[in-house]
């Protein structure tokens, strides 16, 4: 199947640049606007969709691979999560549970709420996600609310906001493509799982702009519950530990009329909150890079986290598992795209995309292990609603780990409304 992923992709690279301002609430239309959109997909697995090994009998069966490697859509759930009986201990991804056998899926139905009070500087918004899946153990059909927070920027003259609410992460930049219709490409990095969750608390954001320099200084800060780990990893609704974790991200951004350069560092301390001890930390530390030249565009971001042991009571939103066990890991990746114009009728521009990566991690009691993935596709937008991608995700078991058949073929098309 690599051969003939790369046959099928080898023209391909992708970046979308983001950025984690909009203007303030005062500047936009007043009044209710809904929004949303449809990812539907289509993806094949080798193997029986997981990275798990035949034949190894190490247990926990999730601490001696990736799970998360066999993504098949934008919110990162993989092909499968089936350990075929053997334990495990809740490091793992939600699951379209299509295993080795190709499929289409609804990936997410998306609606968006967003409310701006007349004469105020005040936005409210509101994201909610139907989830329809095939299966049981924590990857059932789900309603979830993913984002609803207040928003208020009280200084006409200065680009400052306060956010009170369930939000997006403020760590690094990958949080800025969680959507589909935002992403360029489709699946997550392998260190999303570290810094694109969403979590309930307050937040806030200031830029300094600089003309004379064509430049801009920014900070994002949030306390929250559960902090900028994936949903499967620490609950993000409620606080188990009764403790706030600490994130931020200070940037620099030059944009000069054809050159963009945005440079960022990322820091996050607190309790783990996928148990209860107080005591039981955990840190990251991050930094990430976006350049773009014309049509061409390059991101990379590195993060490296660790989380103290703790006590026998895990709980994060696959349900309770038994070890809180120490846990380090490092990784990074560069995406690399070039948007190419092509028409003012339906066909309105192709991107293709190439991106690597690679993840070096050790639980507690285990061995370390490296894995990497070459992620090539494509993304063709459609008059201004429709976007069709398409990619080939190549992993590998670099050392440390059993070889596995686990490349994937996924596809994606979103409409907008």
């Amino acid at each position: 199947m690599r051969a003939g992923v790369l046959a099928l992709l080898a023209a391909s690279g992708a970046l979308a640049d983001g950025d984690a301002w909009s203007p303030p609430a005062a500047a936009q239309p007043s009044g209710l606007q809904i929004n949303g959109y449809a990812d539907i997909g289509f993806a094949a697995a080798q193997g029986n969709g997981t990275s798990f090994a035949p034949g190894d009998t190490r247990i926990p069966a999730d601490y001696g691979t990736d799970p998360f490697a066999t993504a098949v859509n934008s919110r990162g759930d993989v092909a499968s999560t089936d350990p075929g009986g053997r334990f495990v201990n809740g490091f793992l991804p939600r699951s379209m549970n299509i295993g080795g056998a190709p499929s289409a899926f609804l990936s997410t139905f998306d609606v968006d709420l967003k409310y701006v009070p007349a004469a105020l500087p005040l936005l409210l918004f509101g994201r909610v996600q139907f989830l329809p899946r095939y299966g049981g153990s924590g990857n059932e059909t789900r309603v979830v609310v993913e984002q609803a927070f207040a928003r208020i920027s009280p200084f006409a003259s200065q680009e400052f906001a306060l956010s009170v609410g369930k939000f997006d992460s403020v760590f690094g930049i990958e949080y800025l493509e969680n959507e589909a219709n935002l992403r360029t490409n489709i699946t997550p990095s392998l260190i999303a799982r570290y810094t694109t969750g969403q979590s309930l608390g307050v937040k806030a954001f200031y830029r300094v702009q600089i003309p004379g320099i064509w430049s801009a200084i920014s900070l994002n800060a949030a306390a929250t519950n559960g902090g900028t780990l994936v949903e499967t990893l620490s609950p993000p609704d409620l606080s188990l530990s009764g403790r706030p974790i600490g994130s931020a991200r200070l940037g620099y951004e030059l944009n000069l009329p054809a050159f963009q350069l945005k440079i960022g560092g990322s820091g996050e301390y607190g309790t783990r909150n996928d148990q209860r001890g107080v005591a039981v930390r955990q840190w990251l530390l991050g930094a990430d890079l976006r350049v773009v030249f014309g049509g061409l565009s390059l991101s990379a971001e590195g993060v490296k986290i660790q989380q103290d042991p703790g006590a026998a009571d895990k709980s994060n939103g696959l349900g309770p598992f038994t070890l809180v066990s120490a846990f380090a890991a490092r990784g990074a990746y560069g995406t690399l795209a070039y948007a190419l114009p092509l028409s003012d009728g339906a066909f309105r521009r192709l991107t293709p995309y190439l991106r690597y990566e690679q993840r070096h991690a050790q639980f507690e009691g285990f061995p370390a292990y490296t894995v990497d993935r070459l992620t090539l596709g494509f993304r063709l937008e459609l008059w201004d609603v429709l976007i069709v991608k398409a990619e080939g995700l190549l992993n590998g078991e670099v050392s440390g780990l059993p070889q596995v058949d686990n490349d994937v073929f996924t596809s994606s098309f979103v409409y907008s409304f």
